[in-house]
């Protein structure tokens, strides 16, 4: 690729060292009339048709969920993402972010539903079948008329997914291929009527997509699994006894299943990290309602200091998720659109934009997960005993919630699948990390300037503690690299923290972004609230930073080396002038609790 074309676009990665000018970025407050049209369509249909029916998820009612999945068809809403010719409505990638996080706010179980279906379960046929596989299915699966369904890990194939042992035998005759194996933890297998199913052909390196048909003799199914949470959302084991496959239902090309596998992946962990944001909202929502409902000592709870610090939190931690998770899903919208102009075919366009952006997906879907669980669990906290009871809401809401840091890769694996991506991409000249870590190596040994800063424009203070944050990450990388060399990529608990701290300056800068473009259009004091909450993320993320590259510090440093390192990391995460986070949280607290709702 030229110098010319990599200029065009952002790159996956390059976030660490390249600075975005806010007019460049996506916020949520950018969606058109169109899409917001859409968004509340998807709201409604939720509010109407599943918030007043949580009790029956809660008691299993598999049928209901699937009910609501046809319902779902019948708006439009599993086909955003298909093409107008495949019976879908070919709307755009973040469009299709809006929609999932939407649809998903209310219960767990459909959120799973539908984020297997319209995920992992449709995705691969459209980047990767033949034409007369698409003209097949994608109809079907765009209206609700055929669930779809992904079977990938086995009880000895989790993480990872391509030791699988499910195996298959092309026939003599050659026209079909034979499936022997079994799959777990199937979401949507109860109601399927489309299985992508991974098998290994013969003793191939790496393993095979297959599109199997609901009644095809061989394909047999366990019972229901119980579990913690998501507890109408079909998850059993499946199972293929001499199961035969016709030849042209295998998908993609012969060992071609593992990239097709990760592909989906990569879709469903930034899909993931949408699809936490409403859940975000109506948990605090019911929180804020609750807190100023509910009186102990004579006044409403949410006058009191920890409820607010609580609040404050939460607002701040939904704002940083939101603001990540769209400024990228538009990037890979935009990524797609350069590369199809180019003269990719639509599919490698939409696989190569995608693709493009995998660090990113994976950093997503941990701080999406990762926060998600902590606003729950704090609503749980603020509801006290009635938290804890199944009248409220949100008692199913933390046990769904849980699931959301297992699939789609544990947060353990996406942590060190982000750092090693980056690394990687380093290694092979496609990011040129060493320049810049070079150059902040020479930092650490300059003077530091001692002039008073100016810190009157908006936000100048949160721009420059990103700038030292990507330094910070740079420094305790590259020194990590150069210490330990390939030796680094079995140090899981290094490249976890080092993954922390890629987190904590991507959802950093992403927020400080965002703010500073709405000040830019709407005036500083319109975006008071948004400032404030910019200012609390930073902080908190500075902090989470300094944690993380201490630990790894003294991992990997010792003596002269450790000294330095650290005292650079202090000048790193330093504030020429600290800032006040109990205030700033009492600010947010109050705003949202006179308002009575978060809204953005």
């Amino acid at each position: 690729m030229s110098d010319t074309k990599k200029q065009n676009y952002v790159q996956g990665g390059s976030f660490i060292i390249n600075d975005t000018a806010p007019a460049d970025v996506f916020t949520p407050e950018d969606f058109t009339e169109e899409q917001k049209m859409m968004a509340d369509a998807t709201t409604d249909f939720i509010d109407k048709e599943v918030w007043p029916q949580k009790q029956r998820f809660e008691a299993h009612d598999y049928d209901f969920t699937f009910e609501l999945m046809r319902k779902a068809g019948e708006m439009g809403l599993l086909g955003v993402s298909v093409p107008e010719e495949y019976g879908g409505l070919g709307m755009g990638f973040n469009t299709s972010m809006l929609i999932a996080e939407r649809i998903s706010g209310a219960t767990g179980s459909l959120s799973t539903a539908y984020g297997a279906h319209t995920g992992i379960g449709t995705m691969p046929i459209l980047l990767y079948g033949t034409e007369e596989q698409k003209q097949k299915y994608l109809p079907g699966l765009s209206s609700g008329e055929m669930i779809g369904c992904y079977c990938l890990t086995e009880p000895g194939a989790g993480s990872d997914a391509n030791s699988g042992r499910t195996k298959a035998e092309l026939t003599e005759d050659g026209k079909n291929y034979k499936i022997n194996g079994q799959k777990m933890w199937i979401s949507n297998a109860g109601y399927a009527d489309v299985f992508i199913v991974f098998a290994r052909i013969e003793d191939d390196k790496n393993i095979t997509g297959f599109i199997v048909d609901k009644g095809t003799a061989g394909l047999t199914m366990g019972e229901e699994e119980k579990k913690m949470g998501i507890n109408a959302s079909s998850t059993r084991q499946v199972f293929f006894n001499d199961m035969l496959v016709p030849a042209n239902h295998l998908l993609g090309e012969r060992n071609g299943g593992f990239k097709i596998a990760m592909n989906a992946l990569n879709i469903g962990r930034i899909k993931l990290a949408a699809a936490t944001i409403d859940a975000n909202r109506r948990s605090m929502n019911e929180a804020i309602s609750y807190a100023n409902e509910r009186k102990q000592f004579g006044v409403n709870i949410g006058r009191f200091g920890a409820i607010k610090h609580k609040i404050g939190e939460m607002a701040t931690k939904h704002y940083a998720s939101e603001s990540a998770t769209y400024r990228y899903g538009q990037l890979i919208e935009e990524n797609t659109a350069r590369l199809e102009a180019e003269g990719l075919s639509p599919q490698e366009a939409k696989l190569k934009g995608i693709e493009e952006y995998a660090i990113e997906c994976a950093l997503l879907k941990v701080y999406g997960s990762e926060s998600n669980s902590e606003i729950i669990d704090e609503t749980v906290q603020i509801f006290g005993g009635m938290g804890f009871s199944a009248e409220s809401n949100v008692e199913s809401a933390y046990r769904d919630c849980r699931i959301t840091r297992i699939y789609e890769g544990t947060n353990e694996i996406n942590r060190m699948l982000s750092i090693g991506m980056l690394l990687k991409k380093a290694m092979k000249g496609e990011l040129d990390l060493m320049t810049p870590a070079m150059a902040v190596a020479g930092d650490l040994m300059s003077i530091p300037s001692f002039d008073t800063p100016d810190y009157s424009a908006h936000l100048a203070q949160e721009v420059e503690m990103v700038a030292k944050m990507k330094k910070a990450v740079l420094m305790v990388a590259g020194k990590a690299v150069e210490t330990l060399g390939m030796e680094v990529e079995k140090s899981q608990e290094i490249l976890m923290q080092i993954s922390d701290m890629l987190c904590a300056v991507l959802t950093a800068e992403s927020t400080v972004l965002r703010t500073l473009k709405l000040g830019a259009r709407e005036g500083v004091d319109a975006v008071e609230m948004k400032t404030k909450m910019t200012q609390l993320h930073v902080h908190n993320a500075v902090e989470h930073l300094g944690k993380g590259g201490r630990e790894a510090i003294y991992a990997f440093a010792e003596g002269d080396d450790q000294r330095l390192l650290l005292m650079g990391l202090k000048r790193f995460t330093k504030y020429a002038e600290p800032i006040n986070p109990m205030r700033l949280r009492r600010d947010i607290a109050m705003q949202v609790l006179q308002h009575g709702s978060y809204k953005n």
